[in-house]
């Protein structure tokens, strides 16, 4: 394993050691047979390490006080010793039909094992947002040379999103959550010369892709965080996100963020070019009615956060919902 595997692996396992309740938590690993086993090897001497102690439920000594009790597998994870688990982590290698990520407390993507990455975290078991900068830049970043080709050339549907939401020709607009800027472009045409677009995103990958493609032209580009962006108080005249609020911990302080820095009658665009249901496919679920982005909660949402929805269209190939700041 090379250093930087190696310090994926410690960094992963730090945050999950970390986000372990006290006391003697029972917390089962489950997921595919040929790799649970590592993974719960892995985090066990990592618990150790940590200076807590920790008994594999199979092992023949006592747990005691004090101690993590860690089980591994379907079957334990069907049967806990006690009312419930704890802690279910889910490692995903896969995403069939009735993934059973969705249930767990914490998902780790091990599609590949030598680079796992944390993709969810159940907010009581740690501060939200504590592992979402690391986590999400590993899982970003490598993707960033490859992200356009893989997702096909779908700038066509994000003028169409960017034209229905009729932003302000010569207005500040910011694009928040950039990735490689295939909205730029876009943007620069919707708010003219006498406009300005700023293209955001916390991967250093996905900039760089940005810049090397000549997308830097249209914007300036950004590294900041969505989570605590780098202008004053109603600043911009209007956020375009492709894909934000699905990726933050906590979507209504994301909407909030973004309220702030939106002044008022401002326009909110939240858009991706595939439809939630297609795109829940892709990854072997189904939208449930009460997700963030599913119209009644989003709408109810926006308006605690500072927006109020005008259009909401979750169509098969495309979702696009427009606000404006109240």
């Amino acid at each position: 394993m090379t250093d930087v595997r190696a310090q994926r692996w410690a960094e992963v396992l730090a945050h999950l050691v970390d986000a372990l309740p006290g006391g003697s938590p029972g917390v089962v690993v489950d997921g595919p047979d040929a790799q649970t086993a590592e993974f719960a090897d892995r985090f066990a001497a990592a618990v150790r390490s940590s200076g807590r102690r920790c008994v594999r439920l199979e092992d023949p000594q006592p747990g005691g006080a004090e101690t993590v009790a860690l089980a591994q597998g379907g079957r334990w994870r069907a049967n806990p010793p006690g009312d419930r688990w704890d802690v279910v982590i889910w490692l995903r290698t896969a995403a069939p039909p009735g993934d059973p990520g969705d249930g767990a407390d914490v998902v780790v993507d091990l599609r590949d094992p030598r680079w796992p990455v944390i993709r969810y975290v159940d907010p009581r078991l740690t501060a939200r947002g504590r592992w979402y900068v690391s986590e999400s830049r590993a899982f970003f970043g490598p993707r960033a040379a490859t992200w356009d080709t893989t997702f096909g050339d779908d700038v066509p549907a994000y003028a169409a999103a960017v034209a229905e939401a009729a932003l302000p020709p010569g207005g500040v607009v910011a694009d928040v959550g950039c990735g490689t800027g295939r909205a730029l472009p876009v943007l620069r045409s919707a708010v003219g010369e006498k406009g300005f677009v700023v293209g955001i995103d916390f991967t250093p990958q996905m900039l760089g892709v940005a810049r090397e493609r000549g997308r830097a032209d249209d914007a300036r580009l950004v590294l900041a965080d969505a989570r605590r962006l780098p202008f004053g108080t109603g600043a911009l005249d209007a956020v375009f996100a492709a894909g934000l609020l699905m990726h933050l911990p906590d979507p209504g302080a994301g909407l909030r963020e973004l309220a702030r820095v939106t002044r008022p009658g401002g326009r909110l665009v939240l858009f991706h070019p595939s439809g939630r249901a297609a795109l829940a496919a892709r990854h072997g679920r189904t939208v449930r009615p009460d997700e963030a982005l599913s119209e009644g909660p989003l709408r109810a949402l926006t308006v605690r956060t500072g927006w109020q929805v005008d259009a909401y269209d979750d169509a098969p190939h495309r979702f696009l919902a427009v606000a404006t700041r109240a």
